[in-house]
């Protein structure tokens, strides 16, 4: 069956997320006489609310959401049958323009451990500082003043950031650090008092959220050479003898549910680059012939190149919140997010002056943490071989990441209005593997056979029992402590220590912690099996490996057994990385980008400077 080609250009990239924006602006302003196309499934997201105005980033992703795609995992009885969903960006910026904006970097040594030649950390630091421009403190040795990607404290100061701290000095007996993103340092408490700014992804002057799309794309306007086609769906590449030399696409059905869903077909003169993240990637390659046998076999797919290691390899970092009552004089994000009078002060202030809490993401403080001694000896035993295997003699690297949030992002449960404070905590390392792989479902149509692995390895659930135990002790010191929602916590007996109730004030900085039982302590970990969800991490399925270690691309992130054709999204990263992994999405389209340009002959001075 033969399909129209609507046109011809030298490199189609086959999703719009964050780092295909970073990798095709990189290139279109290197050179502008390069006819650059981006096929994106969802919709634009130039100058929109929702994706500007940070405070907004919760409302993409509730369940009627289209800027994410929900996919749906396979139910798991680590999850007491649950079927995880796991949202992944679904618009042009793709994570970057829904994420919650946490600016966080990676260790310098998780890079060393992909253990893949030009990806070292000495050759990724010039880069990470290339891209941003660090407005929190001058003359930093390991970031950067003159990038596109802004890093502020947002539009103001948060006094729950300032009791967490307290605390966690205090109480947790922690050290304090002014930067926790140097690519090493650990194990130290971060945040913003006015001075000291948190860091997150918002422009300071501006208050706007600082994504890829508008700081690598939408700055391009004026080059008719590089554009960018919403609302249209990837199927598949087109190959000549192995060679990729298009991309077949429709449109999308949600995104243009009128639209007629005949196919078209965009030619690559040069290069045909699949960006589609965790999820889209390694399913256009499988569309494509590209994959494991059984795969395709079972989907009627001819198979081009034998590659089992597509789909495979899925990684995430597991998130838990949790919700605490906080006082009425609070400043929390609650009456902001409920749509309350101070949302019209808010934004005034906002569109004036770019500050206000329309600048917040109300997550101002944070610890990226590792066991003592002390904490060691009370986790279970079962994560002792990971601690001593992984963790033990790396002191660059965090178990978790654990913070408070002011407010309850009003995700899916509906809690009575008042003020919240929130706990999250999430692992950065955990063990466990999934796959993301395409299936035919009874009625013949294409779905996805999605595994998370989410606490599939025993030891993946200890530090999270361990943690709602410590940032529940530090929550209840902090001075806007008003009691615990029974419903968001674990079902305790009534007549436990533990059970949540409603308190007029903190408990003093020297009471005793709460007394677990065992009884306790397995509602702790049914609770969090009830309840562990993604952290939006997705990564790992088209693993930049050697071929016979199940890789899917080389060191130069081309896909094996074809030309012509390569991948670029966080579907590369081999190894998970502890950070939110908005930086390193960012960093492989820096690298990419430079890649492409020695690939295509470009000599660009711009791509080489750092």
């Amino acid at each position: 069956m033969s399909h129209p080609i609507l046109s011809e250009f030298d490199i189609v990239f086959a999703g719009g997320g964050a780092t295909a924006c970073v990798v095709a602006g990189r290139l279109a302003a290197c050179d502008p006489s390069l006819r650059i196309l981006i096929l994106e499934a969802g919709q634009h997201t130039f100058n929109k609310p929702i994706h500007v105005q940070p405070y907004q980033y919760p409302f993409n992703q509730i369940p009627t959401s289209t800027t994410v795609t929900f996919n749906i995992g396979n139910p798991s009885p680590r999850l007491n049958g649950r079927a995880p969903i796991v949202p992944s960006g679904r618009c042009v910026g793709g994570g970057s323009c829904v994420n919650f904006m946490v600016y966080t970097r990676a260790p310098a040594s998780d890079y060393d451990d992909w253990g893949v030649n030009g990806w070292e950390s000495e050759k990724l630091i010039p880069l990470m500082k290339k891209l941003e421009t660090y407005e929190v403190q001058p003359d930093l040795p390991t970031h950067g003043y003159n990038g596109p990607i802004k890093v502020s404290s947002g539009g103001c100061e948060m006094g729950v950031s300032d009791e967490f701290i307290q605390v966690g000095t205090t109480y947790h007996k922690r050290h304090y650090a002014d930067d926790t993103n140097d690519l090493e340092t650990c194990n130290t408490y971060s945040f913003a008092d006015f001075w000291l700014m948190y860091k997150r992804y918002i422009d300071g002057t501006t208050g706007r959220r600082s994504d890829a799309a508008h700081h690598y794309v939408y700055n391009q306007a004026h080059n008719p050479n590089l554009q960018v086609w919403d609302g249209k769906r990837v199927k598949r590449i087109i190959f000549e003898d192995k060679r990729a030399v298009g991309v077949e696409f429709t449109s999308d059905p949600v995104s243009c549910p009128d639209a007629d869903q005949s196919s078209s077909i965009a030619r690559a003169l040069k290069l045909v680059v699949i960006s589609g993240g965790a999820f889209g990637s390694p399913t256009i390659l499988e569309r494509s012939g590209i994959g494991a046998e059984a795969v395709l076999k079972r989907c009627g797919i001819q198979q081009l190149v034998n590659l089992p290691g597509v789909g495979e390899n899925y990684r995430d970092h597991n998130i838990v919140f949790v919700p605490y009552l906080a006082a009425d004089e609070a400043v929390t994000m609650d009456a902001l997010w409920r749509g309350e009078s101070i949302l019209q002060e808010s934004l005034a202030q906002w569109n004036s002056s770019g500050k206000s809490l329309i600048a917040q993401n109300g997550i101002d403080s944070t610890i990226k943490w590792r066991p003592d001694d002390e904490e060691l000896k009370v986790m279970d035993p079962v994560f002792q071989p990971r601690w001593k295997e992984f963790f033990q003699d790396r002191s660059d690297k965090a178990v978790a990441i654990f913070g408070a949030l002011a407010g309850w992002v009003p995700l899916s449960s509906i809690l009575p209005p008042r003020n919240y404070m929130t706990a999250g905590y999430f692992t950065l390392y955990p063990v466990s593997v999934g796959s993301v792989h395409i299936n035919v479902t009874e009625n013949g149509k294409e779905g996805m056979d999605f595994t998370t692995g989410f606490l599939d390895d025993s030891s993946d659930i200890v530090p999270l029992d361990f943690m709602y135990k410590k940032t529940r002790e530090i929550f209840r010191r902090m001075a806007s402590y008003r009691g615990e929602i029974a419903a968001g916590h674990p079902d305790f007996p009534e007549e436990s220590a533990a059970a949540c109730r409603e308190a007029s004030g903190p408990v003093d900085m020297n009471a005793p912690d709460i007394v677990y039982t065992a009884e306790d302590d397995e509602a702790i970990s049914q609770f969090h099996r009830d309840v562990v969800q993604t952290a939006w991490h997705s990564l790992g399925t088209c693993a930049m490996k050697p071929e016979e270690d199940r890789g899917v691309v080389d060191a130069r992130l081309n896909v094996y057994g074809v030309s012509n054709l390569k991948v670029a999204d966080m579907s590369i990263s081999p190894l998970n990385v502890g950070t939110n992994t908005y930086s390193t999405a960012l960093l492989i389209g820096e690298r990419a980008a430079m890649i492409i340009a020695e690939d295509l002959g470009i000599n660009c001075v711009d791509l080489t400077r750092v």
